[in-house]
């Protein structure tokens, strides 16, 4: 898709994964509905193709949520971009039903995303980042109806387009622990499977996950069925893994209705979604993979050939080179002495860091109104809080969990948020066009 630079968008994304794709689903079943000034919409997505998680892509490997927390479903049931019309178009769907279970593998959900997306190519550029969003020149003499959205593109130049509103979703930042930098050897969860490809596995003899959340505990099977002859540490700050609480009365925090509990609560409240609910999500994983890791390490103490091994409470303190081997300088809480541990290769589960508009905005940022704490101040339809100066619509699929609870970037509440980002704008756009009508109607009066 190109698009057009004097034009002025009605919504610009930034950013094209799942969030923004359930955006542009809603929009487009929005505009099949109204038979005139559909709503315009422009997405830049800076990946050379849609892609969700690539890396993580494991085999066998499954959703955390039920298939019907799709990109729509929740929002409307009947839609033509359902997992269950995916299904049906590929001629699965009877066979899906018979396996008895809601949980899809996540090659079979990628799948379904890509189906999807490619019904939407021509409202998405890949190869695109976005470098900025800023006020237009002729700002300076009044209230700005648009921003100025600057583009690099995969041959390094820059166009710019006019959006009304900016929908930024550009996902999740991997999180290392301080002072230890990626390499060829030094892996983050998030380039897992692009990283083992280039590498020997024979050449793999000694690996370690760092982490006790779901990755790495995938990451950490998958190397002891890849790597046969290979000794695979793994190295979690806890007393072993936890089990996420994925029990019915636990899931109702990722219940639309739980966003308006969280975003319109108390201080208490919102304290406690987190004190009482973060084991639904955050550090833990699922008791199937726990179970069968846990028979592993015990199988193999049976036959006396141990090579899956963990280092509990314990972290890393720093990663040192030495030719194609790292040597792993590691803290017990348990023992209370630096210890050491020599590998082939580490992977870092540790988790990402919520998305951060400041630099993206950059000068709009001063316009955007902060809480008592310095965090952007974010309306319940996920819109930044801004002064009466910029009345340009700044919404985030991302960075609202101090403001929207533990739903707030997840697949859980994609369509419903999605669908409320779409409806802000809608209405925020017919609010502006009736604004002059009803202005000479009073004058008239």
């Amino acid at each position: 898709m190109i698009a057009r630079e004097h034009q002025i968008y009605d919504v610009v994304g930034i950013g094209f994964g799942p969030s923004n794709l359930s955006l542009a689903i809603s929009l487009e079943e929005h505009r099949a509905n109204v038979l005139t000034n559909p709503i315009t919409s422009a997405f830049f997505e800076k990946q050379p193709r849609f892609g969700w998680h690539r890396n993580m892509l494991l085999p066998d490997a499954t959703m955390q949520i039920s298939f019907l927390k799709d990109l729509v479903t929740f929002r409307n049931p009947v839609s033509r971009y359902s997992f269950v019309s995916f299904l049906h178009s590929k001629g699965r769907l009877a066979r899906f039903v018979n396996r008895q279970d809601f949980f899809p593998t996540r090659a079979e959900f990628h799948q379904y995303l890509e189906w999807a997306e490619s019904s939407l190519s021509n409202v998405v550029t890949y190869s695109s980042a976005v470098t900025a969003v800023r006020l237009p020149p002729e700002a300076v003499h009044g209230t700005p109806e648009y921003v100025e959205v600057d583009v690099r593109t995969a041959n390094g130049e820059t166009r710019t387009v006019n959006a009304r509103n900016v929908v930024v979703s550009t996902g999740l930042v991997p999180r290392m622990p301080d002072g230890i930098k990626r390499d060829d050897r030094v892996w983050h969860s998030s380039e897992f499977l692009a990283r083992f490809a280039e590498v020997d596995p024979a050449r793999l003899k000694r690996v370690a996950v760092v982490g006790a959340g779901q990755s790495a505990a995938e990451i950490t099977k998958f190397f002891h069925d890849r790597l046969p002859d290979a000794q695979v540490t793994a190295i979690m700050p806890s007393y072993g893994y936890s089990v996420a609480d994925d029990t019915p009365f636990a899931n109702q925090i990722f219940d639309a209705a739980a966003v308006d509990e969280y975003h319109f609560g108390t201080d208490g409240a919102r304290d406690a979604f987190w004190r009482y609910h973060k084991n639904t999500n955050y550090g833990v994983a699922d008791a199937a993979i726990i179970r069968e890791l846990f028979q592993t390490q015990y199988d193999e103490e049976v036959r006396g050939a141990k090579r899956l091994h963990y280092r509990n409470l314990t972290k890393v303190r720093a990663v040192e080179q030495a030719g194609d081997e790292r040597i792993v300088h590691l803290v017990s809480q348990l023992e209370g002495e630096p210890q050491q541990l020599d590998v082939d290769a580490i992977v870092f589960a540790t988790g990402y860091d919520s998305l951060d508009p400041s630099t993206l905005l950059g000068d709009l940022d001063r316009y955007c109104l902060r809480d008592e704490s310095g965090r952007h101040r974010v309306e319940r339809d996920y819109r930044l809080v801004t002064t009466p100066d910029l009345p340009v619509g700044i919404y985030l699929q991302g960075g609202t969990e101090h403001t929207h609870g533990l739903s707030s970037s997840l697949l859980s509440n994609i369509a419903v948020r999605s669908g409320e980002i779409a409806d802000s704008i809608i209405q925020r756009r017919a609010e502006r066009e009736l604004a002059p009508a009803a202005a000479l109607q009073a004058a008239d009066s």
